[in-house]
């Protein structure tokens, strides 16, 4: 008998804390497409503050928080192909279905046809074991540290999905992150580093500089307000990630009228 602990939001907001449970088995017994993973790392993400905050109003109550989950299966539910016990996995933000429109087009992140999300639909990785169907999870090799290996899908794959598929980036591109300190940002430079871009990071304190050139920025900006393009020179960015986003108080611009602005 295995004994689980886990860490259960039971209100939104984020005055309530976390509840920490321990339970004697994990669940029933496995069904169908289930994995079940004994976790070795769970990212905290932003995404989670928004989780506990109640952005998401579907979210199913009480719940284990955590999506960036990396470790082993433990066991499989009898419809399983995918994985085996001992392989190592880290998990996706949703599993998906592979016959929607959505998957047919490469864009299983996007499906329609499943809704498996870990922290907000489905127990997550907060706890000593968790839950997901098969095609939830990705194969991580096992020289990666656990710490980087459960980040990979959301931070890593936020930042490599913006640049190389959408934004195109190859060896001759000049590519600009804002917000360059921050977990999207820190992947972003290491990502477009590797694709053969050069970099340039905006950041608003000046001690994270150091920091970022070992990581490989070019250039690094260090502007404390909105003019950060000023200082780009003659220099054109080609692509630009935004990882900060507009202020709160910012209303919402026509990009089409006037008061349009474009850097």
């Amino acid at each position: 008998m295995t004994k689980i602990r886990r860490a259960r939001l039971r209100e939104t907001g984020l005055a309530e804390d976390l509840a920490i449970e321990e339970l004697e088995e994990s669940g029933p017994p496995l069904e169908g497409e289930q994995v079940e993973t004994e976790v070795e790392a769970c990212g905290v993400c932003y995404r989670d503050t928004i989780d506990r905050e109640g952005g998401f109003p579907f979210i199913r109550l009480p719940i284990t928080p955590g999506h960036e989950v990396v470790g082993h299966v433990a066991a499989i539910g009898p419809d399983v192909a995918d994985w085996k016990p001992g392989d190592r996995i880290a998990t996706l933000h949703c599993d998906f279905c592979g016959s929607c429109a959505r998957c047919h087009e490469g864009e299983e992140s996007m499906c329609t046809g499943t809704g498996a999300m870990p922290g907000l639909l489905i127990d997550g990785g907060y706890a000593t074991r968790m839950r997901a169907p098969q095609r939830g999870f990705f194969r991580v090799p096992e020289y990666l540290p656990p710490a980087l290996a459960a980040v990979m899908h959301c931070t890593f794959g936020t930042a490599y999905r913006g640049l190389q598929r959408c934004g195109g980036v190859g060896s001759e591109s000049h590519v600009l992150v804002t917000g360059a300190n921050g977990g999207v940002g820190v992947a972003a430079i290491q990502v477009a580093k590797r694709l053969g871009a050069r970099v340039s990071a905006v950041i608003r304190d000046e001690r994270h500089e150091a920091f970022l050139q070992e990581l490989g920025a070019d250039v690094i900006i260090v502007d404390p307000g909105d003019g950060f393009h000023k200082k780009l020179k003659e220099e054109k960015a080609d692509v630009v990630l935004d990882c900060v986003g507009p202020p709160p108080s910012t209303p919402p611009c026509d990009p089409s009228g006037p008061e349009a602005t474009w850097w």
